[in-house]
Protein backbone atom coordinates (compact mmCIF):
# COMPACT_ATOMS: atom_id res chain seq x y z
CA UNK A 1 0.00 0.00 0.00
CA UNK A 2 1.80 3.07 -1.31
CA UNK A 3 2.18 5.68 1.47
CA UNK A 4 -0.72 8.47 2.01
CA UNK A 5 0.74 11.82 1.60
CA UNK A 6 0.04 14.43 4.61
CA UNK A 7 -3.54 16.30 4.70
CA UNK A 8 -1.37 19.58 3.62
CA UNK A 9 -0.09 18.44 0.25
CA UNK A 10 -3.58 16.42 -0.18
CA UNK A 11 -5.16 19.43 0.16
CA UNK A 12 -2.66 21.05 -2.40
CA UNK A 13 -3.94 18.61 -4.64
CA UNK A 14 -7.49 19.35 -4.34
CA UNK A 15 -7.15 22.57 -5.15
CA UNK A 16 -5.50 22.38 -8.52
CA UNK A 17 -8.21 20.11 -9.09
CA UNK A 18 -10.41 22.64 -8.36
CA UNK A 19 -8.51 25.20 -10.37
CA UNK A 20 -8.72 22.72 -13.55
CA UNK A 21 -12.52 22.72 -12.59
CA UNK A 22 -12.53 26.26 -13.24
CA UNK A 23 -13.67 27.36 -9.68
CA UNK A 24 -13.22 30.49 -8.94
CA UNK A 25 -10.19 31.70 -6.79
CA UNK A 26 -12.67 33.66 -4.10
CA UNK A 27 -14.27 30.06 -3.62
CA UNK A 28 -10.88 28.49 -2.85
CA UNK A 29 -9.98 31.08 -0.87
CA UNK A 30 -12.60 30.57 1.46
CA UNK A 31 -12.32 26.80 1.02
CA UNK A 32 -8.19 27.00 1.95
CA UNK A 33 -9.08 29.28 4.91
CA UNK A 34 -11.85 26.09 6.08
CA UNK A 35 -10.07 22.84 5.34
CA UNK A 36 -6.77 24.85 6.82
CA UNK A 37 -8.60 25.40 9.94
CA UNK A 38 -10.13 21.65 9.97
CA UNK A 39 -6.47 20.07 9.52
CA UNK A 40 -5.30 22.27 12.72
CA UNK A 41 -8.19 20.89 14.67
CA UNK A 42 -7.76 17.36 13.49
CA UNK A 43 -3.90 17.74 14.50
CA UNK A 44 -4.71 18.87 18.08
CA UNK A 45 -6.91 15.99 17.99
CA UNK A 46 -4.15 13.60 17.69
CA UNK A 47 -5.49 12.90 14.00
CA UNK A 48 -2.30 13.36 11.35
CA UNK A 49 -3.54 11.53 8.57
CA UNK A 50 -6.86 11.75 6.31
CA UNK A 51 -7.05 7.48 7.47
CA UNK A 52 -7.33 8.57 10.52
CA UNK A 53 -10.93 10.65 9.87
CA UNK A 54 -13.54 9.26 11.11
CA UNK A 55 -17.23 9.76 11.31
CA UNK A 56 -16.94 10.18 15.35
CA UNK A 57 -14.22 12.97 14.67
CA UNK A 58 -16.78 14.62 12.18
CA UNK A 59 -19.21 14.45 14.84
CA UNK A 60 -16.79 16.08 17.42
CA UNK A 61 -15.65 18.88 15.09
CA UNK A 62 -19.64 19.65 14.55
CA UNK A 63 -20.04 20.03 18.05
CA UNK A 64 -16.89 22.12 18.12
CA UNK A 65 -18.59 24.72 15.46
CA UNK A 66 -21.53 24.41 17.47
CA UNK A 67 -19.92 25.92 20.74
CA UNK A 68 -17.68 27.91 19.39
CA UNK A 69 -17.67 31.41 20.31
CA UNK A 70 -15.61 34.77 18.85
CA UNK A 71 -12.99 35.60 21.10
CA UNK A 72 -13.74 39.47 20.40
CA UNK A 73 -17.38 39.25 20.41
CA UNK A 74 -18.49 35.99 22.08
CA UNK A 75 -21.04 35.25 19.28
CA UNK A 76 -21.51 31.93 18.26
CA UNK A 77 -21.23 30.98 14.36
CA UNK A 78 -24.47 30.87 12.31
CA UNK A 79 -25.95 27.47 11.25
CA UNK A 80 -25.35 28.57 7.64
CA UNK A 81 -21.38 29.04 8.59
CA UNK A 82 -21.34 25.79 10.37
CA UNK A 83 -23.20 24.26 7.60
CA UNK A 84 -20.76 25.71 5.29
CA UNK A 85 -17.84 24.83 7.14
CA UNK A 86 -19.02 21.02 7.47
CA UNK A 87 -19.94 20.68 3.41
CA UNK A 88 -16.25 21.98 2.29
CA UNK A 89 -15.08 19.38 4.78
CA UNK A 90 -17.17 16.62 3.29
CA UNK A 91 -17.02 17.75 -0.15
CA UNK A 92 -12.92 17.43 0.02
CA UNK A 93 -13.42 14.03 2.03
CA UNK A 94 -15.31 12.66 -0.93
CA UNK A 95 -12.75 13.86 -3.45
CA UNK A 96 -10.29 11.65 -1.03
CA UNK A 97 -12.40 9.25 -1.43
CA UNK A 98 -12.52 9.42 -4.92
CA UNK A 99 -8.87 9.80 -5.54
CA UNK A 100 -8.25 6.12 -3.17
CA UNK A 101 -7.05 7.84 -0.72
CA UNK A 102 -9.31 6.62 1.88
CA UNK A 103 -11.35 3.90 1.94
CA UNK A 104 -14.97 5.62 2.80
CA UNK A 105 -16.16 8.46 2.88
CA UNK A 106 -16.91 9.35 6.51
CA UNK A 107 -18.78 12.60 6.23
CA UNK A 108 -21.58 10.15 4.02
CA UNK A 109 -24.81 10.71 6.31
CA UNK A 110 -23.57 13.61 8.44
CA UNK A 111 -26.52 16.00 9.15
CA UNK A 112 -26.11 19.60 8.32
CA UNK A 113 -27.75 22.18 10.61
CA UNK A 114 -30.87 23.70 9.10
CA UNK A 115 -30.06 26.94 7.92
CA UNK A 116 -32.09 30.23 9.49
CA UNK A 117 -34.03 31.79 7.40
CA UNK A 118 -33.04 35.58 7.88
CA UNK A 119 -34.63 39.20 6.27
CA UNK A 120 -31.79 41.00 4.29
CA UNK A 121 -30.20 43.75 6.75
CA UNK A 122 -31.73 46.99 7.20
CA UNK A 123 -32.69 49.39 3.91
CA UNK A 124 -32.66 52.88 3.53
CA UNK A 125 -35.91 55.10 2.62
CA UNK A 126 -35.86 57.06 -0.73
CA UNK A 127 -35.27 60.09 1.84
CA UNK A 128 -32.34 58.24 3.37
CA UNK A 129 -30.54 57.72 0.23
CA UNK A 130 -30.98 60.95 -0.94
CA UNK A 131 -29.86 62.48 2.13
CA UNK A 132 -26.56 60.40 1.83
CA UNK A 133 -25.78 61.14 -1.54
CA UNK A 134 -26.15 64.91 -1.13
CA UNK A 135 -24.05 64.76 1.92
CA UNK A 136 -20.72 64.29 -0.61
CA UNK A 137 -18.41 67.38 -1.03
CA UNK A 138 -17.87 67.73 -4.47
CA UNK A 139 -15.49 70.02 -4.71
CA UNK A 140 -12.62 67.55 -4.69
CA UNK A 141 -11.78 64.57 -6.85
CA UNK A 142 -12.13 61.89 -3.81
CA UNK A 143 -15.95 63.74 -3.76
CA UNK A 144 -16.70 63.25 -6.95
CA UNK A 145 -15.48 59.36 -6.80
CA UNK A 146 -17.50 58.67 -3.71
CA UNK A 147 -20.67 60.52 -5.01
CA UNK A 148 -20.19 58.32 -8.12
CA UNK A 149 -19.49 55.16 -6.39
CA UNK A 150 -22.84 55.85 -4.02
CA UNK A 151 -24.73 56.48 -7.26
CA UNK A 152 -23.67 53.17 -8.84
CA UNK A 153 -24.42 51.51 -6.35
CA UNK A 154 -28.11 52.92 -5.66
CA UNK A 155 -28.78 52.70 -8.99
CA UNK A 156 -27.41 48.79 -9.68
CA UNK A 157 -27.85 46.77 -6.83
CA UNK A 158 -24.09 45.28 -7.90
CA UNK A 159 -22.41 43.67 -5.28
CA UNK A 160 -18.98 45.42 -3.56
CA UNK A 161 -16.61 43.10 -5.47
CA UNK A 162 -17.94 43.70 -8.84
CA UNK A 163 -18.22 47.77 -8.60
CA UNK A 164 -14.76 47.87 -7.36
CA UNK A 165 -13.79 45.05 -10.20
CA UNK A 166 -14.92 47.65 -12.88
CA UNK A 167 -13.09 48.54 -15.82
CA UNK A 168 -13.04 51.57 -18.21
CA UNK A 169 -14.96 49.49 -20.98
CA UNK A 170 -17.48 47.72 -18.89
CA UNK A 171 -19.33 51.01 -19.25
CA UNK A 172 -21.11 51.74 -22.49
CA UNK A 173 -21.77 55.58 -22.48
CA UNK A 174 -24.28 55.59 -25.31
CA UNK A 175 -27.03 52.92 -23.81
CA UNK A 176 -26.41 53.41 -20.65
CA UNK A 177 -25.33 49.83 -19.59
CA UNK A 178 -22.52 48.49 -17.38
CA UNK A 179 -21.14 45.34 -17.85
CA UNK A 180 -20.09 43.33 -14.74
CA UNK A 181 -18.04 40.44 -15.74
CA UNK A 182 -17.52 37.48 -13.34
CA UNK A 183 -19.72 38.13 -10.79
CA UNK A 184 -20.86 35.60 -8.32
CA UNK A 185 -20.69 32.28 -9.61
CA UNK A 186 -18.29 33.35 -12.82
CA UNK A 187 -21.24 34.57 -14.36
CA UNK A 188 -21.44 38.09 -16.36
CA UNK A 189 -24.36 39.99 -16.81
CA UNK A 190 -25.72 43.59 -17.94
CA UNK A 191 -26.89 46.27 -16.18
CA UNK A 192 -28.75 49.38 -16.35
CA UNK A 193 -27.05 52.52 -14.81
CA UNK A 194 -29.57 54.81 -14.79
CA UNK A 195 -29.35 58.28 -16.04
CA UNK A 196 -27.98 60.19 -12.95
CA UNK A 197 -26.00 57.49 -12.40
CA UNK A 198 -24.20 57.74 -15.82
CA UNK A 199 -23.79 61.60 -15.46
CA UNK A 200 -22.33 61.25 -11.71
CA UNK A 201 -19.85 58.55 -13.64
CA UNK A 202 -19.47 60.51 -16.31
CA UNK A 203 -18.11 63.71 -14.30
CA UNK A 204 -16.40 61.36 -11.71
CA UNK A 205 -14.06 60.43 -15.30
CA UNK A 206 -13.50 63.50 -16.73
CA UNK A 207 -12.83 65.70 -13.10
CA UNK A 208 -12.40 63.65 -10.87
CA UNK A 209 -10.18 60.46 -11.71
CA UNK A 210 -6.91 61.85 -13.64
CA UNK A 211 -6.31 63.41 -10.22
CA UNK A 212 -6.01 60.27 -8.54
CA UNK A 213 -4.85 58.05 -11.47
CA UNK A 214 -0.62 57.70 -10.85
CA UNK A 215 -0.21 54.40 -12.97
CA UNK A 216 -1.83 53.33 -16.25
CA UNK A 217 -4.71 51.53 -15.08
CA UNK A 218 -8.32 50.63 -16.03
CA UNK A 219 -9.87 50.29 -12.79
CA UNK A 220 -12.69 52.97 -12.94
CA UNK A 221 -12.50 53.66 -9.04
CA UNK A 222 -9.25 54.48 -7.51
CA UNK A 223 -8.46 55.14 -3.98
CA UNK A 224 -6.26 58.61 -3.37
CA UNK A 225 -2.94 56.04 -3.88
CA UNK A 226 -3.98 55.27 -7.37
CA UNK A 227 -4.93 51.96 -6.57
CA UNK A 228 -8.02 49.81 -6.68
CA UNK A 229 -10.03 49.17 -3.38
CA UNK A 230 -9.77 46.60 -0.74
CA UNK A 231 -13.32 45.62 0.39
CA UNK A 232 -13.26 46.47 3.52
CA UNK A 233 -11.54 50.18 2.70
CA UNK A 234 -14.58 50.22 0.46
CA UNK A 235 -16.80 49.40 3.39
CA UNK A 236 -15.29 51.80 5.58
CA UNK A 237 -15.75 54.63 2.92
CA UNK A 238 -19.57 53.79 2.71
CA UNK A 239 -20.02 53.62 6.12
CA UNK A 240 -18.44 56.63 7.09
CA UNK A 241 -20.99 58.50 4.84
CA UNK A 242 -23.76 56.86 6.18
CA UNK A 243 -22.82 58.30 9.34
CA UNK A 244 -22.17 61.39 8.74
CA UNK A 245 -25.26 61.70 7.25
CA UNK A 246 -27.12 60.34 10.40
CA UNK A 247 -27.92 57.18 9.63
CA UNK A 248 -27.78 54.82 12.33
CA UNK A 249 -28.93 51.17 10.74
CA UNK A 250 -26.28 48.46 10.27
CA UNK A 251 -24.04 48.11 6.88
CA UNK A 252 -22.57 49.41 4.14
CA UNK A 253 -22.18 48.65 0.89
CA UNK A 254 -24.85 45.53 0.97
CA UNK A 255 -27.45 48.17 2.55
CA UNK A 256 -27.35 49.79 -0.63
CA UNK A 257 -27.83 46.51 -2.43
CA UNK A 258 -30.93 45.89 -0.58
CA UNK A 259 -32.14 49.40 -0.78
CA UNK A 260 -32.18 49.05 -4.68
CA UNK A 261 -34.50 45.71 -4.68
CA UNK A 262 -36.57 47.16 -1.86
CA UNK A 263 -37.16 50.61 -3.54
CA UNK A 264 -37.73 48.87 -7.08
CA UNK A 265 -39.73 45.83 -5.45
CA UNK A 266 -42.28 48.64 -3.74
CA UNK A 267 -42.25 51.16 -6.84
CA UNK A 268 -43.94 47.99 -9.16
CA UNK A 269 -40.86 46.14 -10.38
CA UNK A 270 -41.29 42.09 -10.93
CA UNK A 271 -39.32 40.22 -8.86
CA UNK A 272 -37.77 38.20 -12.12
CA UNK A 273 -36.21 41.75 -13.86
CA UNK A 274 -34.80 42.12 -9.99
CA UNK A 275 -33.15 39.09 -10.28
CA UNK A 276 -31.75 39.63 -13.31
CA UNK A 277 -30.33 43.08 -12.05
CA UNK A 278 -28.96 41.04 -8.35
CA UNK A 279 -27.18 38.40 -10.29
CA UNK A 280 -29.41 36.00 -8.27
CA UNK A 281 -29.11 32.21 -9.63
CA UNK A 282 -32.24 31.12 -7.97
CA UNK A 283 -35.42 33.15 -7.59
CA UNK A 284 -35.90 32.07 -4.13
CA UNK A 285 -33.20 34.16 -3.62
CA UNK A 286 -34.48 37.22 -4.55
CA UNK A 287 -38.21 36.26 -3.04
CA UNK A 288 -37.10 36.97 0.49
CA UNK A 289 -37.21 41.20 -0.17
CA UNK A 290 -41.35 39.94 -0.45
CA UNK A 291 -40.71 39.98 3.19
CA UNK A 292 -38.94 43.48 3.75
CA UNK A 293 -41.28 45.44 1.03
CA UNK A 294 -44.24 45.90 3.79
CA UNK A 295 -45.62 48.55 2.06
CA UNK A 296 -47.40 46.51 -0.72
CA UNK A 297 -48.40 44.35 1.42
CA UNK A 298 -50.18 46.99 3.60
CA UNK A 299 -52.37 48.26 0.88
CA UNK A 300 -53.03 44.84 -0.04
CA UNK A 301 -54.31 44.06 3.54
CA UNK A 302 -55.61 47.58 3.65
CA UNK A 303 -57.91 46.68 1.19
CA UNK A 304 -59.06 43.18 1.34
CA UNK A 305 -58.80 42.36 5.23
CA UNK A 306 -62.74 42.97 6.00
CA UNK A 307 -61.37 44.22 9.63
CA UNK A 308 -59.35 46.97 8.18
CA UNK A 309 -61.77 49.35 7.72
CA UNK A 310 -63.49 49.02 10.99
CA UNK A 311 -63.67 51.99 13.51
CA UNK A 312 -61.56 51.85 16.02
CA UNK A 313 -62.02 51.14 19.60
CA UNK A 314 -64.90 53.44 21.04
CA UNK A 315 -65.46 54.92 24.76
CA UNK A 316 -68.23 52.84 26.27
CA UNK A 317 -71.09 55.32 26.12
CA UNK A 318 -73.02 53.97 28.86
CA UNK A 319 -69.83 55.33 30.49
CA UNK A 320 -69.73 59.48 31.88
CA UNK A 321 -66.60 60.95 29.53
CA UNK A 322 -64.15 62.22 31.82
CA UNK A 323 -63.92 65.57 32.08
CA UNK A 324 -61.00 68.09 32.93
CA UNK A 325 -61.57 69.30 36.66
CA UNK A 326 -62.39 72.96 36.71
Amino acid sequence: MSIVPAPTVLLSRYFSHLKMNNWSATTISRRDYVLNKFITRSSERGIESVTEITAESLAAYRRWLYHYRNERTGKPLKFCTQASYLSTVGHWLTWLTEQGWIDSDPSTGIELPKEERRLPSSHLTIDEIETLLSSVDLTTATGLRDRAILELFYATGMRRAELIALKLDDINHESGLAMIRQGKGRKDRVVPTGKRALGWLMKYLHDGRPALLDEDTDVIFLTSRGNAFHPVTLSQLVRSYLTAAGITKPGSCHMLRHTTATLMLEGGADLRSIQTLLGHEQLNTTQIYTHVSIKRLREVHDKTHPGAKDRPPQSDPNKPEDKPTE
